[in-house]
């Protein structure tokens, strides 16, 4: 039991989101699991409003499950609280949010800036 973690999305300390070296304006993240080195792992992501994703590939599947908010894919689909969400390898896109949002990510390996 001393190697479990209990997560409450409502009380998390968040770092800005640097995944991909910058900070993103606008996006923080809590890693739960995530190891910055494979890109495996979960996060929770919280993006403020007008927050916008940068354009990637996933190399591997990603998953993400809507917390709170809205986010809306580049193709103008929107994923609203409780939306699950999986992209296959290969798949490229990037988002964006009007009035901000907080997503649980679930990566399997590091995306690829496109």
């Amino acid at each position: 039991m001393s190697k479990r973690k209990i997560i409450d999305p409502k009380n998390l300390s968040f770092e800005p989101f640097d995944n991909y070296g910058e900070p993103v304006k606008g996006m923080s993240w809590h890693k739960i699991s995530y190891d910055k080195i494979n890109g495996q792992g979960s996060f929770i992501l919280k993006m403020d409003p007008g927050a916008k994703s940068i354009p990637h590939k996933h190399v591997s599947y990603e998953e993400f499950y809507v917390l709170d908010g809205e986010l809306i894919d580049a193709d103008g689909k929107i994923f609203k609280k409780g939306d699950f969400v999986s992209y296959e390898p290969g798949s490229t896109h990037s988002s964006h949010t009007n009035n901000g949002c907080l997503i649980l990510v679930f990566m399997r390996s590091r995306n690829e800036i496109i």
